[in-house]
């Protein structure tokens, strides 16, 4: 059951997600907490400029790598806009990061680009308990979902 607490860091993911719109970006945000409830990195998407490895996500373990120690990590929350794509949940698992709270699902988006008649990408569609053994994952968010649909289709109807 997630808190007001979870609801509240889910909507700036969300805020992250449109300031991507905004640049230009794809709408995805990020947002890591501690243990004790302190925003400790925020990002949003930067793969418009061709590097597709540019997610939140991703930044956000690679930022927790460096700068938290191991047992930090493992009781840290990942809260995030859209659930991990494979790469991002591969580097969550690998630097050994916390549970992770999304508001759509990598499910909902592939069914929101395919009504959006966007074509697939190059990496398949896998939920994050696909890559990451023992995940701890809540998501998705029905009210938060349905905000993320309306950013992705704002990315693709402007695409055209």
């Amino acid at each position: 059951m997630l808190t007001e607490t979870d609801l509240k860091h889910l909507r700036r993911c969300v805020e992250l997600a449109e300031t991507a719109l905004e640049k230009g970006d794809e709408p995805f945000g990020s947002v890591l907490v501690s243990a004790e409830g302190e925003v400790l990195f925020e990002d949003h998407n930067h793969v418009a400029g061709g590097d597709y490895t540019q997610h939140p996500e991703f930044a956000i373990a690679r930022w927790a790598a460096s700068h938290m120690a191991p047992d930090d990590r493992r009781k840290a929350i990942v809260y995030t806009s859209g659930e991990h794509c494979p790469m991002c949940s591969a580097a969550h698992g690998m630097v050994g990061l916390g549970k992770i709270i999304y508001a759509s699902s990598s499910k909902q988006l592939a069914t929101w680009l395919r009504d959006f008649g966007v074509e697939q990408g190059p990496v398949y569609n896998l939920a994050i308990e696909e890559v990451i053994r023992d995940a701890q994952v809540e998501g998705p968010v029905p009210e938060l979902a349905e905000q993320v649909r309306e950013l992705h289709r704002r990315l693709h109807v402007a695409k055209g």
